[in-house]
């Protein structure tokens, strides 16, 4: 009775361990609107770049087999311990203190499988950290706490503040914390160059359907890249902890096609003439001062 009762427990364990392991890596759960969290929402955001696609690729179709493998056989392998070598099947035990194949066999094949890991791993952070020669844009993100400031150098240094929309100004189609009042425009189909770094304290200038995470840093100008050929709109976030209002800095980047950033781009030259670095200085003072 005791043992089919310990039988039912691992089953259930078993059922539990693999169940948590299939849902955090089923696709069924992931965005539907690119570059929009989802209630629940367990996977990744849909990628919306050539790097976000092969670091989704690597984690579930690499990296997960290899480590719910490795999650199945050790806990067959604790479950048929516990059995076999209970004091009940095993009054006598073996006095064995080693045995040098399966002590060779237990260093060698996790180096084998980090070198088999390794080799797409590379690949994929050499293509994060090497930004394209000939970048189509440029746009330089600088951290304030607790907003963003954007400059286009390749546009009369044009820049701007970018902070997120209060409560009364949320209409259809915007988002709480994610919306911002100037969000950035880049152009379909373009290399994006992003020159990352902060004015005061760090902070991490992140967009999960770009796969991009680059820490902002004051004195330092890191640079990331990106290239998103689906137009839409995708939001992202600081992600660092970087003071008591670190949750209200939203990334929110417009995609749009070649015709319409020009036409925005003209248009902004002009609003944000003159290096305005403070277009909005109310609502900074208002924001800063909660």
């Amino acid at each position: 009775m005791k043992l089919l009762k310990n039988h039912n427990f691992i089953s259930k364990y078993i059922f539990v361990c693999l169940a948590t392991l299939f849902v955090s890596s089923s696709t069924l759960l992931a965005a539907e609107n690119i570059g929009i969290p989802q209630d629940y929402q367990l996977s990744f955001q849909d990628a919306a770049t050539p790097n976000m696609i092969d670091i989704t690729w690597f984690h579930n179709s690499f990296l997960f087999p290899i480590i719910l493998a490795i999650t199945i056989f050790v806990t067959l392998l604790l479950i048929y311990v516990m059995i076999k070598f209970s004091s009940k099947n095993n009054p006598k035990p073996s006095r064995t203190s080693h045995n040098s194949l399966i002590e060779v066999l237990w260093t060698v094949i996790p180096v084998v499988i980090l070198v088999i890991i390794a080799i797409p791993s590379f690949r994929i952070l050499y293509t994060q950290q090497e930004i394209p020669v000939n970048a189509d844009l440029t746009i330089k993100a600088t951290g304030h706490q607790w907003y963003w400031e954007y400059e286009y150098p390749d546009s009369n240094s044009m820049s701007f503040d970018s902070l997120p929309l209060e409560e009364e100004e949320l209409t259809e189609g915007k988002i709480r914390l994610l919306s911002v009042d100037n969000p950035i425009v880049v152009p379909a189909g373009k290399v994006v160059r992003v020159q990352v770094t902060a004015a005061d304290v760090i902070h991490n200038w992140a967009v999960p359907s770009f796969g991009v995470k680059m820490d902002a840093i004051p004195g330092r100008l890191n640079e990331t890249w990106f290239k998103v050929d689906k137009p839409g709109i995708y939001y992202g976030m600081c992600s660092e902890l970087c003071g008591v209002r670190h949750s209200f800095m939203p990334i929110e980047v417009h995609v749009v096609e070649q015709n319409d950033y020009d036409n925005w781009l003209k248009d902004a030259e002009q609003e944000f003439a003159n290096n305005n670095y403070f277009p909005n200085n109310i609502k900074l003072a208002k924001l800063i001062n909660k």
